[in-house]
């Protein structure tokens, strides 16, 4: 295999993918259903997340100005040694992926004030802390809007869960193949001291202007962060999406047959495809109606999107809510595991890049997958708890 150019195996998997479409569904309407679902997921779905990233950017900047992000912080605080093996500062890490997405864990990891409160091994695994809460906001909120209310919570409950999972997990991978990084810090006694001549030196002036133009200014701010994001996620929305549904849906149906199977009929609209997905997944039915409750295997599409984008995820939710398939038990398990995983496989790459430590990426992807999957686990049963108490 490494003898083959890399031009030649793309064609291969090219030739493979658009082939098994094109066999089931006809190249003609394979075609046209790809364009026309690609259209449909940007006038009816992007534009719709792109509003709520405004609206949720907006209030996550008034929240930050005003210091309700810093009240938090102190009220948190002494939950992360116990749960998350952090020092109280990474707090921080989750309220801001929480309010806007994991990738902002690259700026604070730049900021040394802030990173030297972590040991090297805690520092690493913060790309892991901060994504179990990627998109929180977001995510609830249009889980929200949805019409479903108590389960998106205990979804968030899920997901903190899976943080703790993923996050010591990666840190146990980083001691055993690293152990000096158990105790070396994150930021040299020199550069230590050379933070600490800056703070003394920097006498900063805290003029704020009046209250009305801080608002104006943390709305306007936080809603330009919010078209930004909304930007940022149209490539995963339209490209993961687009080729997710290809492979779960199937065409219409027009009836049965003689031996009563259903007669599908492929007529090029949006949101036909071949269906291997869910008849791969019926394959393991069983196991994921245990771990998740999932009903119909249509909706494994959810979690294996929110791999690459969450934002793209949360565009299939109309589409099951259409085919009757999604129930609150389905959201808290959706939350979980969206939040948990909030496309860490598009990001954590720059993540760990910027860090120094891309050498650890296979394990911070494994620690991730597995966080995810308990994520949903945990959200399923303790949803299944609350509705037995209630």
């Amino acid at each position: 295999m490494k003898k083959i150019p890399n031009g030649i195996t793309c064609l291969l998997i090219i030739i493979a993918l658009f082939g098994y479409l094109g066999s089931v569904m006809g190249m003609t309407n394979m075609l046209n259903s790809i364009m026309k679902t690609a259209h449909g997921l940007l006038l009816n779905t992007v534009f719709y997340l792109m509003s709520m990233c405004v609206l949720t950017g907006a209030l996550g900047k008034i929240l930050t100005e005003f210091g309700v992000v810093h009240l938090l912080q102190i009220m948190l605080r002494h939950v992360m040694r116990p749960l998350y093996n952090m020092p109280g500062v990474a707090v921080v890490a989750s309220i801001m992926t929480f309010l806007s997405d994991n990738p902002v864990i690259i700026t604070l990891s730049k900021n040394k004030q802030f990173a030297k409160y972590f040991k090297v091994y805690q520092f690493i695994s913060l790309a892991n802390f901060g994504t179990a809460f990627g998109m929180g906001l977001l995510v609830i909120v249009f889980m929200i809007g949805q019409g479903y209310f108590a389960a998106p919570f205990i979804g968030l409950i899920g997901a903190a869960s899976g943080g703790i999972i993923a996050t010591r997990l990666m840190q146990y991978f980083i001691c055993k193949k690293y152990p000096e990084y158990r105790t070396l810090d994150a930021v040299s006694p020199e550069e230590r001291e050379q933070l600490d001549r800056e703070k003394k030196l920097q006498a900063e002036e805290d003029e704020k202007p009046n209250t009305f133009i801080r608002i104006l200014n943390a709305l306007l701010d936080g809603g330009k962060s919010g078209v930004d994001i909304g930007l940022a996620i149209i490539p995963g929305v339209i490209i993961i999406c687009t080729l997710v549904m290809m492979f779960t849906f199937g065409g219409h149906v027009e009836g049965v047959d003689a031996n009563g199977n259903d007669i599908v009929v492929y007529t090029g609209e949006a949101y036909q495809g071949c269906g291997l997905l869910p008849l791969l997944a019926s394959k393991l039915s069983t196991l994921f109606h245990w771990l998740f409750g999932f009903t119909a295997p249509e909706l494994i599409a959810f979690p294996i999107t929110a791999l690459g984008a969450v934002g793209a995820a949360l565009s299939l939710i109309p589409e099951f809510t259409a085919k009757g398939i999604i129930d609150d038990n389905v959201v808290a398990v959706f939350t979980a595991m969206g939040m948990c995983w909030s496309g860490f496989l598009s990001t954590h790459t720059a993540m760990l890049d910027s860090m120094g430590y891309r050498k650890l990426l296979m394990h911070d992807f494994i620690s991730q997958i597995v966080g995810g999957i308990g994520a949903g686990i945990i959200a399923h049963w303790l949803y299944i708890f609350v509705m037995y108490l209630s």
